[in-house]
C-alpha cells in the first residue's frame, strides 16, 4: 500500500511539473543557442528607422538590411517593429530580504515581459546593500538564472545611516552607482563628502531628492530644495550626479539651467510621472499636477531629461494597503510611454528608444541599446498598433500594485531576445520558422 502511494505521488509530481513547463513555454523560450534572423520588420533605434531584416549570431548583432538570407532560426515579423531591448536605470527586485514582494527570478521575468534585458537595482534590500557581499550575491544569482543582465547599486551611506562612507573604499569595479534611494542623504556635509569620494572612485551618485524635515509639510519644496542642493554640490566637486524620478516643474527647470554650465549632470523621469496628474495613488515622489507633466514632457523634448526609468517598486497587497509607496512598472512602461509620448506625437520613436535603451545603456557601460553590428543581440519585438488593456492579475511580477490597471494603451511587447536567445514570447504569437 505504501509503495502504491509513493508511486502515485511520484507520477503526480511528474505530471504537474510537465504541465508547468508546458505553460512556461507559452511565455518563455530559454537556452536557444542558435542564430536568429528576423525578417520583414521595421527596425528602429535612436538613429535609424528602416524596413528590412536583422541577423543575430554568436550573441551579437551581425547584420541588418534588406533581403538577408542565413541558415538560422527565422522569425517573420511582418507588421512588427524591432527595437533595442530596454534598459532600466532604476528598479527594486527586493532580493535579498523582501522576497515576498519580489525576487531576482520574478523581477527578471517581469523585465523580460516588459521588453527589458538589463536593469540597475537599488540597494534598499535587507541587509541594505552596503558591501560586496550583497553585490556578489545578486550578481551570482543573476548569472545562475541567465535571464537578464543586472547591475547592483551600493548605498551611499552604510546601511542608510546618513553619515558613514568608509564602506565605499571597498567596492570594486563591478559597482558603478551609489544611492540611498528611498531615503536620501539629509546631511549637507555627508553629501559633500560622498561626492568627493564618488569623484575619486569614478562612481555616479543616484540621488533620491527628499528633505525629511519638510516632506510632511510640502512634498514639492522637499524635492526642489534637495535637488538644487545636490546640483550645486556636483558643480562644486565635479562628481557625476544622476537625479532619480524627477517630478516637479521647478526641478526640471533647474536641471535645464544647470546643464548649460555643468556636464556631469543627468536625470530620469518615470512613466507614471509623465502619464498621470492629480491622481490619488501613493508613490514617492507623489503624482504631481498637470503643469508638472507638461514641463516633464518639454524636458524630454528639449533634451533636459536623459532617461525614462521605471522605479519598479513591487509590494504585497497587504503592504500597499498599509501605505507603502511605489508601483510595479516594468511590464507597463513601454505601452504607457509609447502612447503618451509617441502616439500623441510629442516625440519620435527614435527619441523614445534613446530614452529607454541607448542612454541608460551608455550610463551603465554596456554594449546594448542600439541596432549596430557588434552590439549585444538584445532586441524587443513590438506591435505598435495593438491596443492593450492593463491587467495587474496577468503581471509576472509578484507586485500587482499599479495605477494603470484597467487602462488601455497602444504598443504590446511580442517577444524579448537577449544575446540571441528568445527569453520571452507572448503565448498567443506564432513565429514562422522557415
Amino acid at each position: 500500500m505504501k509503495s502504491n502511494k509513493v508511486n502515485t505521488a511520484f507520477f503526480l509530481f511528474i505530471y504537474i511539473n510537465s504541465k508547468i513547463e508546458r505553460t512556461k513555454k507559452n511565455l518563455f523560450w530559454g537556452g536557444i543557442k542558435i542564430s536568429v534572423l528576423i525578417k520583414n520588420c521595421r527596425i528602429v533605434d535612436e538613429e535609424k528607422d528602416l524596413f528590412g531584416d536583422l541577423y543575430i549570431k554568436d550573441e551579437k548583432i551581425d547584420n541588418y538590411g534588406r533581403d538577408l538570407n542565413y541558415d538560422a532560426y527565422t522569425i517573420d515579423a511582418k507588421g512588427l517593429v524591432v527595437m533595442p531591448a530596454f534598459v532600466d536605470m532604476h528598479a527594486h527586485f527586493r532580493d535579498p530580504g523582501y522576497t515576498y514582494k519580489e525576487d531576482l527570478h520574478s523581477g527578471s521575468l517581469a523585465a523580460l515581459k516588459g521588453g527589458y534585458t538589463c536593469v540597475n537595482l537599488m540597494g534598499n534590500t535587507n541587509p541594505i546593500c552596503s558591501g560586496m557581499n550583497v553585490v556578489n550575491y545578486v550578481l551570482n544569482k543573476a548569472k545562475e538564472l541567465n535571464l537578464i543582465d543586472i547591475h547592483q547599486t551600493v548605498s551611499i551611506t552604510k546601511s542608510f545611516d546618513g553619515k558613514s562612507l568608509e564602506h565605499l573604499d571597498y567596492v570594486d569595479d563591478n559597482v558603478k552607482f551609489i544611492s540611498d534611494d528611498g531615503k536620501g542623504v539629509q546631511s549637507n556635509l555627508t553629501m559633500y563628502l560622498a561626492m568627493v569620494k564618488a569623484k575619486e572612485k569614478g562612481l555616479t551618485i543616484i540621488a533620491h531628492e527628499e528633505d525629511n524635515g519638510i516632506v510632511t509639510i510640502n512634498t514639492r519644496l522637499s524635492e526642489n530644495l534637495m535637488t538644487f542642493r545636490d546640483i550645486y554640490l556636483a558643480k562644486l566637486t565635479g562628481a557625476s550626479l544622476h537625479l532619480a524620478h524627477v517630478s516637479t516643474k521647478e526641478a526640471i527647470e533647474g536641471i535645464r539651467k544647470a546643464k548649460r554650465k555643468i556636464q556631469n549632470l543627468t536625470c530620469e523621469v518615470t512613466p507614471h510621472h509623465l502619464a498621470l496628474y492629480s491622481y490619488d495613488y501613493k508613490v514617492n515622489p507623489p503624482i504631481r499636477e498637470k503643469e508638472d507633466v507638461l514641463e516633464i514632457i518639454d524636458g524630454i523634448k528639449d533634451g533636459t531629461v536623459d532617461i525614462i526609468a521605471t522605479d519598479h517598486a513591487p509590494h504585497s497587497m497587504q503592504d500597499k494597503e498599509k501605505g507603502a509607496p511605489g508601483i510595479s512598472g516594468l511590464e507597463t512602461a513601454f505601452p504607457v510611454c509609447y502612447t503618451k509620448l509617441v502616439k500623441s506625437e510629442e516625440i519620435s520613436l527614435n527619441r523614445l528608444s534613446q530614452l529607454m535603451s541607448s542612454k541608460p545603456a551608455q550610463m551603465l557601460g554596456v554594449k546594448k541599446g542600439k541596432i549596430q553590428v557588434g552590439y549585444d543581440g538584445d532586441v524587443v519585438i513590438v506591435d505598435l498598433e495593438k491596443k492593450v488593456k492593463i491587467n495587474k492579475d496577468e503581471f509576472l511580477s509578484k507586485g500587482k500594485n499599479t495605477p494603470f490597471d484597467g487602462m488601455e494603451f497602444y504598443g504590446e511587447v511580442i517577444a524579448t531576445i537577449r544575446k540571441g536567445e528568445i527569453k520571452y514570447k507572448k503565448g498567443s504569437v506564432k513565429f514562422d520558422n522557415r
